[in-house]
C-alpha cells in the first residue's frame, strides 16, 4: 500500500468574507463577533486576535466590505443573532478607523472630487 502524501506547500485556513463575499486567507480578514457596546446594546465586536468564544464572521477590513455587509444584512445571518438589522456598528467602525458619529460608514463625507478640473465657468 502506497501512501500519497499532500504538497509539500503549507495549506493556510480559507475564508469568505461577508461583505464582498470573496474567499481569502484567514490572516487577510478581520474576525468579528456578537457582543456589546459601551452602551450595553448588541453590537459587532472585532476580535482581531481571533480568541473570542462563540460564533464569528470574517469581514476585509475596508469600509467597501463593511458598507456591502451591512447593505446585504450579512451580520445577523452569519452571527446567527435574531435583530440582526438592530446590531450596532459603532465599535467596529471605530476599529476601522471610521470618525465617530458616523452613524454608517456610507455616511463618510470624505470623498475626494473626481480627477481634472470640471468647473464649467469660463
Amino acid at each position: 500500500m502506497t501512501h500519497r502524501t499532500s504538497s509539500l506547500v503549507p495549506r493556510t485556513p480559507v475564508r469568505t468574507c461577508v461583505g464582498c463575499r470573496r474567499r481569502v486567507a484567514k490572516d487577510e480578514l478581520l474576525r468579528v463577533t456578537a457582543g456589546s457596546d459601551a452602551d450595553g446594546r448588541p453590537a459587532v465586536v472585532p476580535d482581531p486576535a481571533a480568541t473570542a468564544p462563540g460564533r464569528g464572521a470574517h469581514l476585509h477590513p475596508t469600509l467597501a466590505c463593511l458598507d456591502l455587509a451591512v447593505r446585504r444584512k450579512a451580520f445577523g445571518r452569519a452571527l446567527r443573532v435574531t435583530g440582526g438589522p438592530g446590531l450596532s456598528l459603532a465599535v467596529l467602525t471605530e476599529h476601522l478607523g471610521v470618525a465617530r458619529g458616523a452613524e454608517h460608514p456610507s455616511t463618510d463625507q470624505t470623498e475626494k472630487p473626481p480627477p481634472g478640473n470640471w468647473s464649467t465657468s469660463s
